[in-house]
C-alpha cells in the first residue's frame, strides 16, 4: 500500500470532504478520490460514506484511520528526530490557532518562519477554542495558540502575550467624542446599561468578562452575543452596542477609522495568550524555534535580513541542541 494514499486518506478524514483535502494537500481532488478508492479496493471494504454531507467514517474506515494517524505520527517523529540527529531543523510543524491570535501579525510570523527554516513544513490552521485543544489531544497539531490557556496534567502552557482589554465602541458613539476631545480613556462604569456585544457562554473569555464585571458593579446590556471576535467587531461596527476587546485584535478597524477604542483607566483587565502542548511531549526543534519566533516584536522582524534565521538575525548561532523548557 502507498504511504502518500494513507496520508490523503487521513486528510480527507479530518476535513470531512474531498476538495478541503485536497486543497490543503495541494492536489487535485481526483487525486484524492483515487487513493482513497484505491485503499478502499485493496482492503475490499468502504472506509468513507459517501451518502453524508459532510462525510462520514464508516466503522472501518474509523479503525483504520486510527491506525494510519498513529503510524504517521510515528513515521513524522522518527523522520524528525533523525534530521535533528544531523542539525538540521526540519519535518513538519501543525500549529491550531484561534482566530482572534492577529492573522496580519501571524502571516509576518509565518513568512519569516518558512524563509529561515525551508526544510519544515509549516501549517497553521484557524479553529475555534474547543478545537485547538482536541488537535493537540488527537495529535493533529504540534501546539496550539489559544486565550486564556488551560496548564492541566493533560496540557503545558508556554505564556506568550498579555494584551489589555479596551472598550470598543462605533465612531459616531457618545463615548467616541472623548477621543476628539483629547481622551483616550473612560472608566468602565460608562457602559452601565450600554447596549453590550458579548461572547457566547461556552467560551472562556466570556466568563471572564462576566467576572470582571460583575467584581465592578457594571451591568451592560447584552443584546447579541458570538463565539468570536470578528463577529463582535462587525456588530460594534454596524453600531449594534460597545464591546470589551482586547485592542490588538481589532488594530485595523481602529487605524481606519471604524471603531474607536478607549483605555479602561480604573481597572486592569488583560487577556492571555498562550501555546499549548502536550504536556508528557518533547517539542520538536522546529516546534521551540517557532515559539521563540512569535515571543519577537513582529516589527522588528521587518527590518531584519529574512535570509538569516532568528537566531542568526539577532543572537548569532547557537547550537541546535536546546529543548523545550522555554
Amino acid at each position: 500500500m502507498s504511504f502518500r494514499n494513507f496520508e490523503l486518506f487521513c486528510e480527507v478524514a479530518e476535513c470531512r470532504n474531498f476538495s478541503k483535502a485536497a486543497d490543503r494537500q495541494r492536489v487535485s481532488q481526483s487525486t484524492v478520490s483515487q487513493a482513497v478508492a484505491h485503499l478502499e479496493k485493496q482492503l475490499g471494504i468502504e472506509l468513507i460514506d459517501r451518502s453524508h454531507r459532510p462525510l462520514t467514517l464508516t466503522p472501518a474506515g474509523q479503525h483504520f484511520f486510527d491506525g494510519c494517524r498513529e503510524l504517521l505520527t510515528g513515521f513524522e517523529r522518527l523522520e524528525t528526530e533523525v534530521r535533528q540527529l544531523a542539525g538540521c531543523i526540519a519535518g513538519r510543524l501543525r500549529v491550531a490557532a484561534i482566530y482572534s491570535v492577529g492573522l496580519l501579525q501571524m502571516d509576518l510570523y509565518v513568512h519569516y518562519f518558512e524563509e529561515a527554516y525551508p526544510d519544515v513544513e509549516l501549517r497553521v490552521d484557524y479553529v475555534h477554542p474547543d478545537q485547538v485543544y482536541e488537535r493537540i489531544r488527537s495529535d493533529n497539531a504540534d501546539i496550539g495558540l489559544i486565550s486564556f490557556p488551560e496548564d492541566t496534567s493533560e496540557f503545558a502552557t508556554i505564556p506568550w502575550q498579555e494584551q489589555p482589554i479596551a472598550l470598543i465602541v462605533h465612531p459616531d458613539h457618545p463615548l467616541a467624542k472623548r477621543v476628539s476631545e483629547g481622551y483616550d480613556s473612560a472608566l468602565i462604569e460608562a457602559i452601565q446599561g450600554e447596549d453590550f456585544v458579548n461572547f457566547t457562554s461556552e467560551l472562556r473569555v466570556r466568563n471572564q468578562l462576566d467576572r470582571w464585571l460583575r467584581e465592578a458593579g457594571v451591568s451592560p446590556n447584552v443584546v447579541h452575543e458570538f463565539d468570536n471576535v470578528e463577529q463582535v467587531r462587525r456588530a460594534v461596527e454596524d453600531g449594534v452596542g460597545v464591546a470589551l476587546l482586547p485592542e490588538a485584535t481589532v488594530k485595523r478597524s481602529i487605524e481606519t477609522g471604524t471603531l474607536v477604542s478607549l483605555k479602561l483607566s480604573n481597572v486592569e483587565w488583560f487577556r492571555p495568550l498562550g501555546v499549548i502542548h502536550k504536556r508528557n511531549r518533547k517539542l520538536s526543534h522546529a516546534a521551540n524555534r517557532f515559539v521563540e519566533l512569535i515571543h519577537e516584536d513582529p516589527i522588528s522582524l521587518r527590518d531584519t535580513d529574512h535570509k538569516k534565521s532568528p537566531r542568526e538575525g539577532r543572537a548569532g548561532n547557537r547550537d541546535q541542541k536546546e529543548n523545550a523548557s522555554i
